[in-house]
This record gives C-alpha cells, structure tokens and sequence, in this order.
C-alpha cells in the first residue's frame, strides 16, 4: 500500500525491490516519479508483528545508488519498457534518509505523534481494517515534479514466509476498489527461503553480474538470480505478496 497526503498530482514508473533478511525481517526498496503542488508525505503501511518497537524499523541510504533499479532491470534477457491531537506524546523520531526525511510510526494509534501536516485523515484507516495492526514507514518528500531516488529499509515481518509489497494505492484520501498500476516488481529468495513467482521473469545470471553489489547497501545477494513482474493497467487494488 501506498498512501499520499495531501493529495498528490501524479505518481508513474513505480519500482519495488523486496528480500527476506533474515530472522524475520524483510528489505524492501521503492522508487517512483511523482509530481505536487505542496510537500507531500509518502505512507508505506507494513505488516509488522505486534507491538513492533519505534527502532524496529532500519533505514537505509540508497542516495550513492540512484540507478538502482535501473541496474536491476538490465540483468533480465529480453528486457521489458518499464511501466510507465489528544494529549501530547514524545514526537516520532526524524531522520534524514539520503534526500528525505523519514519515520518509522509503530501502529495507527502512534500517528498523532508524527508532524501534523503528513497524517492521513483517521478516516481514511477506519477504511482499511487490514492494516490494523501495522507499523508505517513515512518519507517526506518536496513539492514539484522529481523522479525520486530509491528509497529503502529493512523491517520485522510478520508472516516471515511472505514477501510484501506495498502495491495498494491512496493518492487522493480515498481508497478506491480499484487503481490503474505502472509497477515493476523485483524480487530475490534469501538463503533457505522459496518464493511462489511461477510467472515471474528470472534474470539471466546471478545479481553480480550485473549489479554494483557494493553500493546496495547489502540488500541484493550477488550470488543469487533477481526475479521480475510488471504490473499494469487497471486491477483490484490490493497490497501483493509472495
């Protein structure tokens, strides 16, 4: 799910990265063109297990590697065009993220925490009880039109079997049954770990190959293939894991 406020003019060409980490947790990398007329928060929520600390959540800077996805996508045979408040509480903590500024909020009821003018209306949660016991990942991005560098974490998952992938769309405040997606997803197994991506692209060699491993931070496993889906056009607009 991926959830703008205020409103937001545009979003094209968005690009997800996820692998398992280990003991539990999950690297999960987003990137996207965007256009507003105001400074905007983008909203990621997790499903994180319950009662997930304020530091459970681990930023990463990807600001040396803005080609990341770029170098991802040229690793597959034929490539593909890309797709196009109550009583006060301790303020969340801000910090600065390659070009952003981000915070992780623990559960919904931690939003009254985080600086005013990025919170989402409570209705617009009444209206997702999926995402009740999530935690929310939440960058601040500048007004006008930017392709936006990658950004990424590493977060607990709750279901360590399944990999996720933020694909929901609010963009105007209102959840909608279904969306037109421009989504390019990318995904790696971990060590020990098999994913359900029957109909999925495998890259033709190892990650190494093609990749500049060093500058991803240790969120892509050189040894091993990348595997990828284009999502497009318009779909049920649901959150996808695998």
């Amino acid at each position: 799910m991926c959830c703008f406020h205020p409103e937001i003019e545009s979003v094209r060409r968005t690009r997800i990265f996820a692998r398992g980490s280990g003991k539990g947790r999950q690297f999960l990398v987003y990137a996207m063109s965007k256009s507003s007329v105001k400074d905007v928060a983008m909203i990621l929520p997790l499903p994180v297990p319950a009662g997930a600390a304020e530091d459970a959540l681990r930023f990463i800077s990807l600001k040396d590697y803005p080609a990341f996805f770029d170098f991802l996508a040229s690793g597959f045979p034929t490539p593909k065009s890309e797709p196009g408040l109550l009583t006060k509480r301790a303020e969340l903590e801000v910090v600065q993220v390659g070009n952003f500024e981000a915070s992780f909020v623990p559960s919904v009821k931690d939003f009254d925490r985080l600086d005013e003018r990025f919170r989402l209306p409570a209705t617009t949660w009444d209206a997702l009880p999926a995402v009740k016991g999530f935690g929310f990942a939440v960058f601040k991005l500048k007004k006008g039109a930017q392709d936006v560098h990658p950004m990424a974490f590493e977060f607990p998952r709750a279901n360590p079997a399944r990999l996720f992938f933020p694909t929901i769309h609010i963009h105007d405040g209102k959840v909608h049954a279904t969306a037109d997606f421009d989504h390019t997803l990318f995904a790696q197994a971990a060590e020990g770990e098999r994913l359900e991506i029957h109909d999925w692209e495998e890259s033709a060699q190892p990650a190494g190959q093609f990749v500049l491993i060093a500058k991803t931070m240790g969120l892509v496993d050189g040894e091993r293939h990348l595997y990828r889906k284009l999502v497009v056009g318009s779909r049920k607009n649901e959150d996808i894991l695998v």
